[in-house]
């Protein structure tokens, strides 16, 4: 057992070794989801998870923690920034270049989950060496847990209206959590500051957030591109513009954000991803793709579903010489999935 005072100063220290290891926040919370299990209930009744069957299967363990790590007490969640480009314009330049490949900001670096998942390891020994062994977990976005919940209920920030966990400094940051078994004092939650904006919802581009603080995962340019193995729906196709691994857009338009931090080296852009264009992208052939980004977390998406991807943002562009040249090549791919969606693209081209 953990003497109470030691405990306590425990998490006083916390923040100053979060701080060191390069997090923006650090807090404490009950694991305990409250009115949350019933919302994602409901969520899931209306099958607003798509293709995302494992987020049903593992429901009662996003409800009760102590199911997914028994002896589980308490949450420790940790924010950690990735905002790879200094000021918003790179971003909102590239989407308007329709000839240029747009990848969701948080993609362009290093896979998240080994960076936030080692620093809390080291996190977690540095509580270790100071009060000695004791049960616990790592995790970030790797198992059946409520971040965004978990993470305001302990005081990094807010759930915005987009869903996402939102702060002062905007909502370009990882979450990252350690379960454990100690009782340590919780930290107080921060209030919403989101009041009568409803930027995100207005910016959605295929009206994905249906209303305030709920999100049709099947509409969503993240879901189409990322978790959606088989065809996009045609009807939405036209809608991803030039979006070749999940959107952004709700996060752009947050007046938060303005006051996003520069991101940890670790996420700054690798191989060109910031400015590659579509056509130099649809020519990676798989061994090109799985060379290029190992160690990105674009890779597990696979190369079929990033040349359907590349196909349709390339049919929502130009019908430059270029564009039908690069998709003429991939026509006989020997992938049906690759062939549907190149024929689209040539067929939005020329009619």
């Amino acid at each position: 057992m953990h003497d109470p005072d030691s405990l306590i100063t425990l998490a006083r220290q916390l923040e100053g070794w979060a701080r060191d290891l390069g997090f923006a926040r650090v807090g404490i919370a009950r694991a305990q989801v409250g009115d949350a299990a019933g919302r994602l209930q409901a969520w899931l009744a209306e099958g607003r998870h798509g293709e995302m069957d494992y987020m049903a299967r593992h429901e009662e363990l996003r409800a009760r923690p102590e199911a997914l790590v028994p002896g589980t007490l308490t949450v420790i969640s940790a924010s950690l920034d990735y905002w790879p480009e200094t000021g918003l314009l790179p971003a909102i330049s590239a989407l308007a270049q329709p000839q240029r490949a747009y990848i969701s900001r948080y993609a362009l670096g290093r896979d998240y989950h080994k960076v936030m998942r080692g620093r809390l390891q080291k996190l977690a020994t540095r509580m270790e060496a100071a009060i000695g062994p004791f049960g616990y977990r790592v995790f970030s976005d790797s198992a059946p847990v409520m971040e965004v919940e978990f993470a305001s209920r302990s005081g990094l920030g807010w759930r915005g209206k987009h869903t996402l966990l939102l702060t002062r400094e905007g909502s370009w940051r990882f979450l990252g959590e350690i379960y454990t078994d100690l009782p340590l004092p919780e930290t107080a939650p921060e209030k919403p500051h989101c009041g009568s904006c409803s930027s995100c919802i207005a910016a959605c581009p295929t009206r994905a957030i249906t209303a305030p603080y709920q999100v049709d995962a099947r509409l969503c340019i993240s879901y189409l591109t990322i978790e959606l193995a088989g065809p996009i729906p045609e009807a939405l196709r036209p809608l991803i513009g030039n979006r070749i691994y999940g959107c952004d857009d709700c996060q752009l338009c947050c007046p938060w954000n303005r006051f996003g931090q520069l991101g940890d080296p670790e996420f700054a852009p690798r191989q060109g991803l910031d400015r590659a264009s579509l056509v130099q992208l649809l020519a990676w052939e798989e061994g090109d793709f799985n060379e290029r980004l190992a160690g990105s977390p674009i890779r597990r998406i696979g190369h079929e579903r990033w040349l359907r991807n590349i196909a349709v943002a390339l049919g929502n562009g130009p019908a430059s010489p270029e564009a039908l040249h690069a998709l003429g090549q991939r026509a006989e791919h020997p992938s049906a999935l690759v062939r549907e969606h190149v024929a689209w693209a040539l067929l939005q081209l020329r009619p």
